[in-house]
């Protein structure tokens, strides 16, 4: 397949504040995904992620620590790095910094062309902010006077002289964008709700904070008395990993030319969908292609939080059952856009049925026929492009559970065929008629793990490496759980 096309997606950035979570892993694994099936389809592929590392939030995590906030920053960065391993992303995916010295002078560059192009000025203002979320909050946004997404955190007033971009310039600009784009933001109920919040109207926000109470940001060019506002200088990381401001180095392929993507969770709806898209236009850069919202995980019916004890670490899950296992449920039990309950009885539940007793028990049986009845294989197409084919539509929607149900129902058809058909017992009076069958067994096994490669790589890779060398595992692919 040869396709002159290339994909560019972006996950968002985690702040260095603490090690990655579900939802981190979440994020991760569904960029890869989709950035693995493009790939397979004959695309050129661009996968980012990395780490945000200023702000207030991860300076007051340092001091707490006891710790210089660089070096903070870069042990933290470290976590985030090895996860990448630990959740199988491709090997080519980029890991930008917000420290590195390029991104800090795509972030001053971004500023500049912002600013010449009269959308900055400086005032003095007060508001009430939330670390958390490194956002300001009106009373509108608040719940018994706290921030919703972190309700075990103490609203700070701040009160100075600080940069603003003129947010509220950009309204109907946004608003003939959305429409002229109906399929920006997916899912469309979440386009809906960015729509009705620039309709509403736009606030102009700070952009800036001041050096002596907060140092940990990138300088203001010209204004050594101020640092960017966090999300300001984050937000550049999605073209500055391209390249930007220099176009020869990938910005033009993947982000001018191409189709740009972007995942994000709800929380982060307004910067990604209206923020992000008002710079943009600022600084004369075309719009982001797409954004895609993820829903929450939630343990047993409760928002993850660490105050709550809930909190459920990635890395012990791929310990005890695998990086595939983790992507499988991420990938087919978490809605791609609402949010969803999770609890550990329910992963293992899922483990056994559908993994050990699922795609790992039907790949034991069938290599077991093939090798027992020594079955011609030869001829088989194992890149079989029409495997990949069906997932089309789910994929161009976002739609990885679906897709990862149509490979499930795939598999649910092999296991009926094999106790419809009984190779195992025709074998005995009709050899011809049952190598047949184990033959179209053993072929839509290997399309199914076509299928699955964008989605459970390593199991994918297994179960080809057996049906082409002809043989049967020497251990489960999945080992149930008791």
């Amino acid at each position: 397949m040869s396709i002159d096309k290339s994909f560019y997606i972006t996950t968002t950035l985690p702040y260095v504040n603490a090690k990655p979570h579900l939802g981190h892993a979440l994020e991760f694994v569904r960029a890869d995904a989709v950035a693995r099936y493009k790939k397979l389809c004959g695309y050129r592929v661009f996968l980012n992620t990395g780490t945000d590392e200023h702000g207030q939030k991860v300076w007051q995590k340092a001091h707490e620590a006891g710790e210089d906030v660089q070096e903070y920053a870069d042990r933290h960065a470290t976590h985030f790095q090895d996860v990448l391993s630990m959740l199988g992303m491709m090997d080519d995916v980029h890991f930008i910094r917000t420290t590195d010295k390029h991104h800090v002078e795509a972030a001053q560059e971004f500023w500049r062309r912002c600013d010449q192009a009269g959308y900055i000025y400086k005032k003095q203002y007060q508001v009430k902010y939330c670390v958390g979320c490194e956002l300001e909050k009106t009373d509108s946004d608040l719940e018994k006077g706290r921030c919703p997404v972190h309700p075990d955190k103490e609203l700070e007033l701040i009160d100075e002289e600080n940069y603003f971009f003129k947010f509220s310039a950009f309204q109907q600009q946004l608003l003939d964008f959305y429409d002229t784009h109906p399929n920006f933001v997916v899912p469309a109920f979440r386009q809906k709700e960015i729509r009705g919040f620039v309709e509403d109207g736009l606030r102009d926000f700070s952009i800036s904070r001041v050096q002596e109470k907060m140092p940990w940001g990138v300088e203001v060019p010209g204004d050594p008395t101020q640092v960017m506002y966090v999300w300001f200088d984050a937000l550049v990381n999605y073209i500055s990993t391209l390249g930007w401001p220099n176009t020869d180095e990938g910005f033009t392929e993947y982000w001018t030319s191409g189709t740009p993507t972007q995942y994000c969770g709800k929380d982060n709806l307004r910067q990604q969908t209206a923020m992000w898209q008002a710079m943009l236009m600022a600084a004369g850069i075309s719009n982001s292609h797409q954004v895609v919202v993820n829903g929450f995980i939630n343990i047993d019916g409760q928002k993850m939080s660490k105050s709550s004890g809930n909190v459920i670490d990635p890395a012990e899950l791929v310990e005890e059952y695998g990086t595939d296992a983790l992507r499988y449920y991420l990938l087919r039990h978490v809605h791609p856009f609402e949010d969803s309950d999770m609890t550990m009885e329910k992963f293992a539940e899922v483990y056994n049925a559908n993994l050990a007793n699922g795609i790992g028990n039907v790949t034991s049986r069938i290599m077991k026929m093939v090798v027992m009845y020594d079955v011609d294989l030869s001829g088989l197409d194992f890149k079989q492009t029409d495997a990949l084919s069906f997932h089309g539509e789910h994929m161009d929607k976002f739609e990885l559970q679906t897709a990862m149900d149509e490979i499930w129902r795939l598999i649910g058809d092999l296991d009926q065929f094999i106790a419809e058909n009984e190779p195992y017992k025709v074998v005995k009076e009709n050899p011809e008629t049952a190598h047949k069958d184990v033959r179209y067994c053993a072929e839509e096994l290997a399309r199914i793990a076509v299928s699955l490669l964008p989605f459970m790589p390593e199991t994918a890779d297994s179960i080809l490496e057996l049906v082409r060398e002809k043989k049967t595992p020497h251990e489960p692919l999945f080992v149930r759980k008791k």
